[in-house]
């Protein structure tokens, strides 16, 4: 079962003279798990936030002890054991070592013992550093090219390994490494190009051509790194808020961090909690609390920082022996035929519990996945954001597969065969959820783009609707100016000749009644002589071209007849 635990305690403590101690207290917690557990354990310089990446994994905000001076807070390890928030039925265990480098304690050998604590005992181990992967960063890392001379691969009945073979069994001991960059603030590029974390880190661990005393050097962490944790991974975080709330890290609110570092913490989690595996021993046997495979004893803790050229063994499967005689029993010891029989049935229960298991969890699996394989077949994944539904409801059916009792010793490697047997359907789903994602795009652009000409040739519409009222209203005003204009027109007109019909009444009218002009009978000469005499009446000499005397002094006309002649 799994084991409450409101704070972490301490695992091993790292005494004033830099002894290392099991912890009672902290065994009788493990011994009462009967969970697989999962164990992270996280290391690094000492001021550098890893208690709080801690806290994270937890999913709290307190919890691991972070400090705000320069002084380091964590001493030796320190154990939390929690329910695993994506496997049922498993126990997360973590684990926050004490800084690694703090000046005040000033014990590099001591630095190298919980170093290769938290990779015996880790099934994920997570390096810490700040700003870059660097030489710097390298050099600080020294620890890992001590390993070889801290553990030591024992087979039993056979005593120590060569140091060469014990280089190529670690990988079946070591942890999957994730190296954590804080205060990053640099451009993940590489020649102008884009590169993923996991590639900025390879790319810090390439090796220098030579064989040089100083290649070599410049070689040494990143070949161990390499050689040793062939399964790592890279995360890289922002400084999570301003240098002044740095201090109260832990009472800031999540929407006072910085957005992009909470992003990058949910990432690391996420792949911390859904790719750790449990902890396994040689044979592929899950671990539990009670197990504590490669915890030393009390007393070999206590040797470790007197034993420099020893370390901690890492015990291989035993070879199968006879149980030795009780004293005082009176049993007798069994002969070599029993023990090689004995042995067989042994070997043969186990195919046959290996088989069990295996028919057993492929059962629940296909009985769980059915489903699963429904909704597939229906298409329900073929939508944009199918591939994340995809993954809830994959990751619910591993819950409920947890939950299945009695799956025994192949519950973990019959799933991992299953998930790895649906990593074509995924990886189709995925590339469908891509593409539907990316023709949604499109059609949500062309949508956008035939609104915008929509819209365009509606103003357009509008505009025009506008000039022409303006012109029919202008061709109204116009005809309704030209029709006053002539009216005003005909009417001045009118009014003209009205008064120019006066005037020439006025002009006929002659004083003292009625003149004959001319001979008798020739009233039409007379009308045109008067006419003209009217219209060019005024000077003198206007009136004797025509022959009109002064009447004021009695003279008489002369106007010229029409013939020539003169009267």
């Amino acid at each position: 079962m799994s084991i409450p635990m409101p704070a972490p305690i301490c695992l091993i403590e790292n005494s004033p003279a830099g002894e290392l101690q099991v912890q009672q207290e902290a065994l009788k917690v493990l011994a009462e798990i009967s969970q697989p557990v999962v164990v992270v354990a996280i290391a690094g310089l000492y001021r550098t936030g890893k208690s709080y990446l801690m806290n994270k994994l937890a999913s709290k905000r307190t919890g691991f002890s972070l400090g705000s001076t320069i002084q380091s807070h964590t001493k030796g390890i320190w154990m939390w054991c929690l329910p695993h928030p994506r496997r049922a039925g498993h126990t997360l265990v973590l684990l926050d070592t004490e800084g690694l480098g703090d000046v005040e304690k000033g014990d590099a050998k001591n630095d190298t013992w919980i170093f290769a604590l938290a990779v015996l005992l880790s099934s994920t181990l997570v390096y810490n550093s700040l700003g870059t992967i660097n030489q710097q960063a390298m050099d600080q890392l020294h620890y890992v090219t001590e390993l070889t001379e801290r553990i030591k691969v024992k087979a039993a009945g056979r005593g120590s390994r060569q140091e060469g073979e014990d280089s190529a069994e670690f990988v079946r001991f070591f942890p999957a490494f994730v190296w954590a960059v804080r205060d990053f603030t640099l451009q993940l590029e590489l020649d102008g190009q884009k590169i993923t974390e996991d590639e900025y880190l390879e790319n810090g661990l390439k090796l220098k051509p030579g064989s040089s005393q100083r290649a070599q050097l410049y070689n040494l962490p990143r070949e161990c790194i390499r050689q040793f944790f062939p399964a790592r991974k890279c995360f890289v975080f922002v400084q999570p808020a301003g240098r002044r709330d740095l201090a109260r890290l832990e009472e800031l609110r999540e929407d006072e961090l910085e957005p992009e570092f909470r992003e990058q913490v949910a990432q690391f989690c996420r792949h911390v909690w859904e790719m750790s595996k449990p902890k396994t021993i040689p044979g592929g046997h899950v671990v539990t609390g009670g197990t504590r495979p490669n915890l030393p004893p009390q007393a070999h803790v206590e040797r470790l920082t007197h034993l420099p050229h020893s370390g901690p063994v890492m015990a291989r499967t035993p070879a199968p022996s006879a149980p030795p005689p009780h004293p005082g029993s009176g049993l007798p010891c069994l002969c070599p035929t029993w023990q090689r029989r004995l042995e067989e049935q042994k070997q043969e229960l186990c195919q046959r519990n290996e088989v069990a298991s295996s028919d057993r969890c492929k059962a629940a699996l296909l009985e769980l996945s059915d489903e699963l394989d429904d909704r597939i077949g229906e298409g329900v994944y073929s939508v944009p954001g199918g591939y994340q539904r995809f993954l809830d409801d994959r990751q619910r059916m591993v819950d409920r597969y947890w939950q299945v009792p009695g799956k025994g010793v192949k519950a973990e490697e019959v799933l991992q065969e299953f998930l790895q047997s649906k990593a074509a359907v995924a990886q189709s789903i995925l590339q469908t959820d891509e593409a539907l994602t990316e023709k949604e795009k499109e059609m949500a652009a062309e949508r956008a783009r035939a609104e915008a000409a929509e819209r365009e040739q509606q103003v357009l519409k509008q505009k025009e609707a506008e000039l022409q009222q303006k012109l029919e209203d202008q061709d109204r005003s116009y005809q309704e100016n030209l029709r006053q204009l002539e009216t005003k027109l005909k009417d001045e007109r009118k009014k003209l000749l009205e008064e120019q019909g006066k005037m020439m009444d006025q002009k006929l009218k002659v004083p003292g009644g009625p003149r004959v002009l001319g001979a008798a009978g020739d009233g039409w000469a007379d009308l045109l002589r008067s006419t003209l005499a009217l219209c060019f009446g005024g000077p003198p000499r206007f009136r004797g071209m025509w022959g009109l005397g002064d009447a004021g002094a009695g003279g008489s006309s002369a106007l010229p007849h029409l013939d020539g002649s003169r009267h």
